[in-house]
């Protein structure tokens, strides 16, 4: 799939953006702060309904403005064409339309447009906090399966709920108050254990590809393996939330779940968080990003629009070269949109749009 065009009014800095895309690599080279990211940012909103940078709309929503209005044109490999457009109000709920047609559901939004992002985060996501590996793999499960958006946003809410509980009930409720923990006790497991295989299965998909990955970034075979550490599956969710009851009331919040879980990256058997170096942890934050992006790509029969929002900031001119040459030559694409405050190298630049 590519994208044909995108429009933008009143989101960030553009008080309005018409641009012409098509296949290829499209550089957009210029200053800090003059909205390269801002422009790719865009473009996953319109994929994804949210924001890389985790934020809520009033952020995106440009100064002076009561709303953000983003278009794209989106045209399929085999034919199919999808205009998708959100309506990103700073108070309320936003409005998304396919094809003038109302979306129903936010996944909707993944069978017109994919995409895949690589951020300067990427560089902290194998040494940074679980929740940043969760995030990622949750990202990837939805994806690979459109229908579990629901099923994360339900573990989600769920565990807010029964969060808010806690806190109210404190460390000694009456046996009637506790009746309504049994209740989300429930909920939480059923959709939990769901969500925990859903997790372990990408994992397994992505191991090899990542390995893969790895090993063409890097230019060696060190051995990297992916491991999902949620030890309450072995009992199944239900039999943990039992078990870690006392503790949970004690504290107020649920100490067990898949809001805790994490995604252990190992190379040559060792915790990369803590023992890889400085250029492994980078390398396998790539790694993990391009497995993800052939598991997708494979899954659908064609790549997701590939976003290298400034993958390239700190390096050298003949690391930046190698990651470069990488990424493109081993990630199966049709269109690339990269972000940079300076040129990129010349045989892969062509066509360029500069901002």
């Amino acid at each position: 799939m590519i994208v044909r065009s995108l429009q933008l009014r009143d989101f960030r800095n553009y008080a309005q953006l018409d641009l012409p895309l098509g296949g290829g690599v499209f550089g957009l080279v210029g200053d800090n702060a003059q909205g390269k990211t801002n422009l790719v940012e865009a473009l996953v909103v319109l994929s994804t309904l949210k924001s890389f940078r985790g934020v809520v709309n009033d952020a995106v929503v440009r100064s002076g403005a009561e709303a953000a209005v983003l278009r794209a044109e989106v045209v399929h490999d085999d034919g199919r064409e999808f205009l998708i457009e959100i309506e990103l109000k700073r108070e309320g709920r936003s409005t998304v339309q396919i094809n003038r047609k109302r979306a129903a559901r936010t996944r909707d939004l993944l069978t017109a447009l994919r995409t895949s992002v690589f951020m300067p985060e990427d560089l902290y996501l194998i040494r940074g906090a679980a929740a940043e590996r969760r995030s990622v793999l949750d990202d990837a499960v939805v994806a690979l399966n459109p229908t579990h958006h629901d099923l994360v946003s339900e573990v989600e809410r769920v565990v807010r709920q029964r969060n808010s509980l806690l806190k109210e009930l404190g460390p000694r409720p009456s046996a009637s108050v506790l009746a309504s923990l049994d209740a989300w006790d429930d909920k939480l497991s059923a959709v939990g254990d769901e969500l925990g295989h859903a997790r372990a299965t990408v994992i397994d998909d992505i191991t090899a590809r990542v390995q893969a990955a790895y090993a063409a970034l890097a230019g060696n075979a060190a051995q990297v393996t992916l491991t999902y550490d949620a030890a309450w599956r072995e009992s199944g969710l239900a039999a943990a939330l039992r078990g870690a009851r006392d503790a949970d009331l004690r504290r107020g919040t649920s100490t067990v779940g898949p809001h805790r879980d994490d995604l252990v990256v190992s190379i040559d058997h060792l915790a990369a968080r803590t023992q890889g170096s400085h250029g492994e942890q980078h390398s396998l934050g790539l790694a993990l990003r391009m497995g993800i992006h052939h598991a997708v790509s494979d899954r659908w029969g064609s790549p997701p629009v590939l976003v290298l929002d400034d993958v390239l900031a700190g390096l050298d001119p003949r690391r930046k070269a190698a990651v470069f040459e990488q990424l493109l030559v081993h990630l199966p694409t049709r269109q690339v949109l990269v972000t940079s405050p300076e040129a990129l190298p010349d045989s892969h630049a062509s066509p360029v749009c500069y901002e």
